[in-house]
């Protein structure tokens, strides 16, 4: 060995024996210890779902469930669960792509005004919309109106991450396409639309998995699908068997959309050397009749996405024999929705950011898969998470069945990975080193994550905590099955008096609904918009 390793050697052996230098190894490995234990806690609530399919599916034995699968009406369960995912999925792509491009990259009148409003659909809960919809007729009562109204209030979950995009693209790409002599169409699909295809594919995704878990609007709609079949054997005939095995099915549609949009959440831009050219892009001239037939279907989508549904609700309102008949339970549902959604939403992102932690800090294989699998769940519908938390409990902590925490923990399994998204992009933003330096300063683990860390991410969990509570309070089959004996939320209500025929008493919880998703919708629309600069 020589002289200059020796003395390496000497030095890193001195390292060791310093005082302090054994405690601070130790304070690392109980720091990390610690980590591991609550990321497995949101590991643990993801996998009941999955244990609760597995262990009623044994009870029922393979026999009875294929005999169940192999019904007719399951064909039938199955076709409409797939042509109505598909056809929504076409149909946003269609109007999300084609509005953001629009907004964004011609000289739309309004273009600022649009912008903002292209996004406002997403203030009505679909099963709202539904109602809206189903209480003017029943022409919309079938699986071409449920595509068409769905489509109509899912839209935004595509604009929104395409318009981004397009306002952080790259327009250098498209001008040595045109410099090569290719036309509008050939530069689009070849140098803009690649950079597109992440957020498109994932925006896209997102609304497929949302499809297969929708409930309250496709009963609203008259179309049955594997999620509102799981609920009528639930609730009307307790039959958790065919429940179990309709939720195998789902979960087999369920995961590689899932799969799918985990992948594209990890590759929201296209990579580019530098920071491109952060010039404006080239504005299509909109003239003559183009511009007025585009102007024209703006104000045609903005009237059948909320002019219509808002103009039923406010008749419905004043108007009916039922009219007036449930204000009188507005407030305690208004209580109920709000003590769920944010207790819920606080609840989730406690849960989530050990989880995020331990991905982004540790990388290891068994941290990226941890953080991974809410993913995989999250294409399931509350229904399916219902069923598991009502099973488990009653059989292993009876106590807790018809408790508020069985319904925030269904919340949890079913959100996390939108905590998750919003935490991970604040977090991989802080530099280890920041942590680092606390630690050697002294300060413990705690107060670390306190001072530094927690700051830090708060945007983050800002976002998460506005997303999540948008989703909660708009919530209907996990809180229909879970929410304690006499709780009330305005989601349950609206179903409760629209399931008797009570339209006109089912409207003021529709619209606080409205009024409640406003401010959420608001912060994840500018929050969107604004990711890009």
């Amino acid at each position: 060995m020589n002289t200059q390793g020796a003395q390496l050697t000497m030095n890193g052996a001195a390292a060791l024996l310093r005082p302090g230098a054994h405690r601070s190894a130790q304070r690392r490995r109980w720091r990390v210890s610690w980590l591991l234990i609550a990321a497995m806690v949101p590991v643990a609530l993801i996998l009941l779902p999955l244990v609760y399919v597995g262990l009623r599916t044994a009870q029922a034995g393979l026999a009875d469930i294929a005999a169940e699968l192999l019904r007719p009406r399951t064909l039938q369960l199955l076709l409409n669960t797939v042509g109505l995912g598909a056809g929504v999925t076409l149909l946003t792509i269609v109007i999300g792509l084609g509005v953001a491009w629009c907004v964004e990259r011609t000289d739309l009148p309004l273009r600022n005004f649009w912008r903002i409003a292209a996004g406002l659909p997403l203030v009505l809960p679909a099963f709202v919309a539904s109602y809206a919809w189903a209480s003017i007729g029943t022409g919309l009562q079938n699986l071409g109106g449920a595509i068409m109204v769905l489509a109509l209030t899912s839209y935004p979950l595509v604009y929104l991450p395409v318009a981004a995009a397009l306002r952080g693209a790259d327009p250098g790409f498209e001008d040595i396409s045109r410099s090569l002599g290719a036309g509008p169409w050939r530069t689009f699909r070849c140098a803009l639309l690649p950079q597109l295809m992440p957020a498109l594919g994932g925006g896209s995704l997102l609304v497929l998995t949302h499809m297969f878990a929708e409930f309250g609007a496709l009963a609203f709609l008259r179309v049955q699908t594997f999620t509102t079949a799981i609920f009528e054997s639930y609730e009307l005939h307790f039959d958790s068997s065919t429940a179990a095995a309709l939720s195998i099915v789902l979960m087999l549609l369920c995961l590689p959309a899932a799969w799918l949009e985990m992948r594209l959440r990890g590759q929201r831009r296209v990579a580019r050397v530098g920071r491109g050219a952060m010039r404006a892009p080239h504005l299509v001239q909109l003239r003559g009749m183009r511009r007025l037939g585009v102007f024209g279907a703006f104000a045609m989508l903005g009237v059948l996405s909320l002019g219509v549904p808002l103009a039923a609700l406010g008749y419905w309102l004043f108007t009916g024999s039922s009219a007036g008949g449930g204000f009188d339970a507005l407030w305690p549902a208004i209580r109920g929705s709000i003590t769920f959604a944010s207790s819920g939403a606080l609840l989730t992102s406690v849960l989530a950011i050990p989880l995020v932690l331990l991905a982004v800090r540790r990388r290891s294989q068994w941290a990226q898969a941890a953080e991974r699998l809410p993913y995989i769940v999250h294409g399931l519908p509350g229904v399916v998470v219902a069923l598991a938390l009502v099973f488990l409990s009653l059989r292993l902590v009876p106590a807790l069945y018809q408790s508020p925490l069985v319904l925030l923990v269904a919340y949890a399994i079913l959100y996390l990975p939108l905590a998750q998204s919003s935490l991970r992009g604040s977090l991989e933003l802080l530099p280890p080193q920041i942590e680092n330096v606390a630690r050697s300063l002294g300060k413990r683990p705690s107060q670390v994550f306190l001072s530094i860390v927690l700051p830090n991410i708060a945007p983050g969990v800002g976002a998460a905590l506005a997303l999540m509570s948008l989703q909660m309070v708009r919530e209907l089959t996990a809180t229909l099955m879970l929410a304690p004996t006499g709780t009330a939320t305005l989601a349950t209500e609206v179903w409760a008096y629209t399931n008797d025929g009570e339209y006109a008493a089912a409207a003021p919880f529709a619209a606080m609904l409205v009024v409640l998703s406003i401010v959420p919708v608001w912060v994840f629309t500018r929050r969107m918009l604004q990711q890009s600069r």
